[in-house]
């Protein structure tokens, strides 16, 4: 899959990584340039996530972002300034049309993955285009997913593993899911950061576990996927949208080297990563 957006260079396993939310342009320029940095030292190629609405907010009173025509302004000066591509979620057909006039990639939601209405429209921007699999789907449903969005003639498709639902308030990931949804022949992703999020944990917001995002995303490289979905902030502490699990910015070059090593051990052919 291409991503036809600028500055994608290097080789290898995809870093998808931002903000969970547009807080400020200060937030998002200063992530997004030091994200830079990090991948370009790495050698991984690199897409900027942020979102200018979350929409599927566990209280009426969260927060959920600048809205639509602000956040792909901020989004604009993203891409202009620093020559990176960027992926943004949408949440209606219309929307999907509006966003792919400004981003590189966009991106569909997992509660939203099953409407037919959106995948189609966002699969005739001729845009790439990342679904998250839902909670509730089994992975070789995502078959059903390939196909409306391939019906268009666009197969310009990343799927993203982002856990099971597994009780109340908790997720797990099958890492037998990733050889499966590889085998339909599309990129697969790990989205690291909401496979730690714990929903609606803490009763009006969600919970979230980010000391184990480290573990899991060298285990998920070593199973195989093509890329990584990571939701960074400078102080998730201080955030105002899934902080628990976001993992903080200081912390995220050391982890990335480590995960690198590990996929280009199995790309070598001394690990299970591409046997599938």
């Amino acid at each position: 899959m291409k991503i036809d957006g600028i500055g994608l260079t290097g080789n290898g396993l995809l870093v998808i990584a931002g903000p969970c939310v547009i807080e400020s342009e200060d937030v998002v320029l200063e992530t997004a340039l030091r994200l830079r940095e990090i991948c370009s030292r790495l050698r991984l190629p690199f897409v900027f996530k942020s979102s200018y609405d979350k929409a599927n907010r566990t209280s009426v009173n969260s927060f959920r972002g600048p809205g639509i025509e602000q956040g792909l302004r901020v989004l604009d000066s993203v891409r202009s300034r620093l020559s990176v591509p960027v992926l943004t979620d949408v949440h209606s057909p219309s929307e999907a049309a509006r966003a792919a006039e400004v981003v590189d990639v966009l991106q569909i939601p997992a509660l939203l993955c099953r409407q037919t209405d959106l995948v189609i429209a966002a699969s005739e921007t001729g845009k790439a285009v990342n679904v998250k699999k839902g909670q509730f789907l089994a992975p070789w449903d995502v078959k059903n997913i390939i196909e409306k969005f391939t019906s268009t003639g666009n197969t310009g498709l990343m799927i993203t593993e982002r856990g099971t639902s597994f009780g109340y308030n908790n997720l797990v990931v099958d890492f037998r899911a990733f050889p499966v949804m590889r085998s339909f022949g599309y990129p697969v992703i790990f989205d690291v950061t909401h496979s730690l999020q714990l929903p609606g944990g803490r009763g009006s917001s969600s919970g979230g576990q980010r000391e184990f995002a480290a573990p899991l995303a060298r285990a998920a490289v070593a199973a195989g996927v093509d890329g990584l979905f990571m939701e960074v902030h400078p102080d998730p502490d201080r955030a105002l949208c899934d902080g628990p699990n976001m993992i903080r910015l200081d912390d995220l070059e050391d982890m990335l080297a480590m995960v690198k090593a590990v996929h280009d051990v199995c790309a070598a052919g001394e690990g299970p990563a591409r046997t599938n």
